[in-house]
């Protein structure tokens, strides 16, 4: 069984729908003490320290079964800012007339630690950053004022979410589609040997 070092209800959707048997155990990490400049490491060690933190918490009797913790974290980076959750509505405005009609890209960061129920062959970390590439439709003012409005972009790295109302503003996707969502399925997938 897999262990999801996450309060994301979008990351657990997407294991749901892809069948994989897991729990879910918040890490309660600050993620303003974690900093770096590269936004690629900046979400591998998020990721990292939510898994470490969840996984030092791990019980050898009641999470016996637990065959892998993993942690995840995501970033947009636009223009090269690195975007991510708005503090408030004014400030997912301000993004969103900047990304209307640019492309940025949704960094994700996935830690995949061995827990205690591994086989012996798995590493004990599995670490890495997958990125989607985004281009935003052209939004007038009062559309962007609208989505913002709702309260959605408040919640996401970015300031919009794929699988919700923010798909309506998105023009394409250039890679993974899970990605974006906050978790690459397909990274999963090829690391689920060791799972």
């Amino acid at each position: 069984m897999l262990l999801l070092a996450s309060a994301s209800p979008a990351r657990r959707r997407l294991l749901e729908q892809a069948a994989i048997p897991h729990r879910v155990r918040v890490s309660g990490v600050d993620e303003t003490l974690i900093q770096h400049p590269d936004p690629e490491q900046l979400v591998q060690r998020l990721a990292q320290a939510k898994a470490d933190a969840v996984k030092a918490l791990l019980d050898a009797e009641q999470d016996a079964e637990i065959r892998a913790v993993l942690g995840c974290d995501s970033v947009f980076v636009f223009e090269g800012e690195v975007f991510g959750k708005p503090f408030d509505a004014q400030e997912a405005i301000t993004r969103w007339r900047r990304m209307a009609s640019g492309t940025g890209v949704l960094l994700s960061g996935h830690a995949l630690l061995r827990g205690p129920a591994a086989q012996d062959s798995m590493p004990e970390v599995r670490l890495a950053c997958v990125g989607t590439k985004i281009r935003f439709a052209a939004l007038s003012n009062a559309e962007i004022q609208a989505y913002v409005a709702t309260g959605e972009p408040l919640s996401c790295a970015g300031g919009f979410a794929l699988e919700g109302r923010g798909g309506l503003c998105i023009e394409s996707l250039e890679g993974c589609y899970s990605n974006v969502i906050g978790l690459s399925l397909p990274w999963l997938r090829r690391q689920l040997p060791w799972i």
